[in-house]
């Protein structure tokens, strides 16, 4: 690669250009970038990409594993509300785009693309005025990094229609090429045998996002007898921090709880429904694949991960349950009937199949490589 260049200048055509991205913290901001990390080396293959994180971020583990340089910084957390903390914050942003500012210009970067959380917010200021910014928003109800990004950016990139910021163009969520190219059916075979899961036995795919979600493992585990009796089995990711003790039914199809899904292509390919929260991230991969959801927004929040499934629910690919009442009875009542109906499952699949924007990393990559003068 050709030598780097200072952080104020632009890349210029034949120069190798340089890409920074921001969306460290939880998987929701992390695969994405990841993901046009990805489409920005099919379409340059020059490239250099430098993902920014933090020391305690999941970003430590996904990043490494997938090939691409790690830079950590003082993470910035937004309180959603006054608190001591809240008084602290300006010494931390302060220090935090110091740092993160060090970085771009000694990798030289041409554009930073930031994905909204803590790592973006002092990516956004660090580069105002010196290197081009990028933002995406995967949320309709933009977080408050991504709404401070948005005012100084050179190109704004949304999910969905609607997201209240400023030049939003609506390219989708980049997802991994594992996930836009995969054949279910194809795989199901190899998949349910890399799980230990039965061949034939429909199958129920459980998670809660990167950490799990306590909620619907007490919920989908209290159901495992019904679950069991009605022949369904069950891969139940139940988070690296907690433990999942499921009796066992001899004679019945497995229950079979990990810490974490490293394969969700795989996790995908074998389930014939899911239930799971609805980030952004997770309601655009399985629309991707056809997998019908019952999804379990979080309660906490603005409401967002509620907002991102109704368009599925519309669309009768998924059905909504609130988290206070998701309780084994309900999973019983409502889960287990959807997931030994053959047919139901067959419509919401198509339903669900043609709903998410497959392109969307190759289109986001574009614009962060225009952006970059590359």
């Amino acid at each position: 690669m050709s030598k780097p260049v200072k952080g104020t200048e632009r890349a210029v055509a034949g120069k190798a250009p340089v890409v920074v991205v921001a969306g460290g913290g939880t998987a929701g901001h992390i695969e994405p970038a990841l993901a046009l990390a990805d489409a920005v080396m099919r379409l340059r293959p020059d490239a250099t990409v430098v993902a920014l994180g933090t020391e305690r971020g999941l970003e430590n583990k996904l990043v490494p594993a997938r090939g691409y340089a790690l830079e950590l910084i003082p993470p910035v957390p937004l309180p959603r509300k006054p608190t001591p903390e809240l008084l602290r914050l300006p010494l931390k942003v302060r220090d935090s785009v110091r740092r993160t500012r060090e970085v771009l210009e000694r990798v030289g970067a041409d554009v930073v693309v930031g994905f909204g959380g803590y790592v973006a917010l002092p990516a956004y200021l660090a580069a105002r005025g010196r290197t081009p910014i990028v933002v995406h928003e995967a949320n309709q109800s933009p977080g408050l990094a991504n709404k401070v990004g948005a005012r100084f950016a050179a190109r704004v990139a949304v999910a969905v229609p609607g997201t209240p910021l400023p030049k939003a163009e609506v390219v989708g969520i980049p997802l991994r090429r594992s996930i836009t190219s995969l054949d279910r059916a194809a795989l199901r075979a190899e998949a349910r045998e890399h799980f230990g899961l039965d061949p034939d036995a429909p199958t129920l795919l459980v998670f809660g996002g990167s950490q799990g979600a306590q909620s619907i493992n007490s919920a989908v585990s209290g159901a495992a007898k019904e679950l069991a009796d009605a022949g369904i089995g069950v891969l139940h990711a139940h988070g690296p921090k907690n433990t999942l003790v499921v009796q066992e039914f001899p004679g019945k199809p497995a229950y079979v709880p990990v810490p974490y899904l490293e394969r969700m292509d795989l996790a995908y390919a074998a389930a014939d429904v899911a239930v799971c929260r609805s980030g952004a991230m997770t309601v655009a991969e399985v629309t991707a694949v056809g997998l019908p959801a019952v999804f379990v927004p979080l309660p906490h929040g603005n409401g967002e991960q509620a907002t991102n499934a109704r368009p599925a629910v519309t669309a009768g690919a998924a059905l909504m349950v609130e988290d206070a009442d998701l309780t084994a009875a309900k999973i019983a009542e409502l889960v287990v009937p959807l997931t030994v109906d053959a047919d139901r499952v067959a419509k919401m699949s198509a339903a669900a199949v043609g709903m998410g924007h497959r392109e969307a990393d190759e289109l986001l990559a574009k614009i962060v490589l225009e952006a970059a003068g590359a």
